[in-house]
């Protein structure tokens, strides 16, 4: 007998899985199995959260602080957020424009929700961050997935952007450094992007969550600007992923909508992870968060050149972010056969290309370097023996 299966909306065709989590899949029956597993594949550090920001969530706990907050997050944390923009990156922002979501997909759900719909065109690079063109989808947007490759460092380019852009052009969206590639967008070209969108009543989106995280070069965020839209997070730099804990800092005129939107869709980002996050810009909890991006850098050091040395192509350095975009064409014709014969063979996971878009996905691998350094060493060990 049929089981009847209720009508789904179309937007489901256009968002698609992530592939990786196959390959996180595997590699956990592996472990199950006795198989010792190098995880390279899930963008997450491995650090845990500094004990600063657990010891105030758990305080919230016991003080009772578990009821809703307003909708744009705890007063305090939002000056606090404001602060930080001051400090790190000597930007006035005024706390009034900082709204705390459930991790920075609650921002880009909000900015896009805000800002996108039928008939609208939003323009992103491709490769990137695969959420970002779902969340369009997910509006009912059309994605414009701009090719992009190590010419303009992965990044979008404002002829780039001329050359696609459309009447039906609503937004403008920029990662910075980006997942996958960890590459930045150097500050003069960002700076003529977003003048090219407010002469064109373009709204621009920059996702800074990797931006704490620049090995080289100066730190540079959008929010110098009061008419973009920043979004970033607490998951990368401050470590804490699973507190689903991010913001946006948005223009005046978009708050108001903005937090009606906000109060309808998650009505508050979680309270006890908001009274944690007040921690986060201790002197303390940021000492070790920059020991930590530290570590992360001498990571990237060592796997860039042995990876290198291997043939895989890589050739733009990242410049933050914890990620090494590789070009595995010397190797294979087919990135996620490939990233499923290393898993098998030699207890590597990485991801396939095919999670980020569809410029040359079969080209290319994800490899996070959020191992330890002994780690690393041993899963180039275990490349060596695969490739021979």
């Amino acid at each position: 007998m049929r089981t009847p299966k209720p009508h789904t909306a179309a937007r489901m065709d256009g968002i698609a899985p992530f592939h990786v989590m196959d390959i996180l899949a595997r590699a956990q029956a592996l472990e199950a199995a006795g198989r010792d597993i190098i995880h390279l594949e899930i963008g997450e550090p491995d650090f845990a959260t500094p004990a600063p920001i657990v010891e105030a969530g758990v305080e919230a706990l016991r003080a009772g602080h578990t009821h809703y907050t307003g909708a744009l997050g705890l007063p305090a944390l939002r000056m606090a957020i404001a602060g930080f923009y001051a400090t790190r990156w000597q930007t006035t922002v005024d706390p009034a424009q900082v709204i705390v979501t459930p991790g920075a997909s609650g921002a880009l759900l909000l900015a896009l929700g805000l800002l996108a719909g039928p008939g609208d065109d939003v323009l992103m690079a491709d490769p990137g961050y695969p959420c970002n063109r779902h969340f369009a989808r997910f509006c009912n947007a059309r994605v414009v997935s701009i090719p992009v490759g190590a010419d303009s460092g992965f990044q979008l380019t404002l002829d780039l952007i001329e050359r696609h852009a459309t009447p039906s052009t609503r937004a403008v969206l920029i990662a910075s450094p980006s997942n996958p590639t960890g590459t930045a967008i150097a500050a003069d070209e960002l700076a003529r992007i977003h003048s090219w969108c407010a002469a064109h009543d373009i709204a621009l989106i920059v996702d800074e969550i990797y931006l704490a995280l620049t090995y080289d070069g100066a730190e540079h965020s959008a929010a110098r600007w009061d008419d973009v839209f920043v979004v970033n997070s607490f998951s990368k730099y401050f470590l804490m992923t699973g507190w689903r804990l991010g913001w946006l800092r948005a223009p005046d005129w978009a708050l108001a909508d903005l937090e009606r939107l906000a109060q309808n869709l998650f009505l508050a980002a979680p309270t006890p992870a908001q009274h944690a996050a007040l921690a986060a810009f201790s002197a303390t909890t940021l000492e070790e968060l920059e020991t930590r991006k530290a570590e992360l850098r001498a990571r990237r050091d060592y796997l860039l050149p042995a990876l290198r040395q291997r043939g895989f192509i890589i050739p733009t350095q990242p410049q933050g972010a914890f990620y090494l975009y590789a070009d595995c064409s010397a190797h294979t014709d087919d990135s996620f056969r490939f990233a499923q014969n290393l898993l098998e063979q030699a207890g590597v996971a990485v991801t396939p290309g095919l999670d980020f878009g569809e410029h040359q996905p079969q080209r290319y691998l994800r490899i996070a370097y959020t191992q330890p350094l002994p780690r690393l060493i041993e899963a180039v060990a275990r490349l060596d023996r695969f490739l021979a």
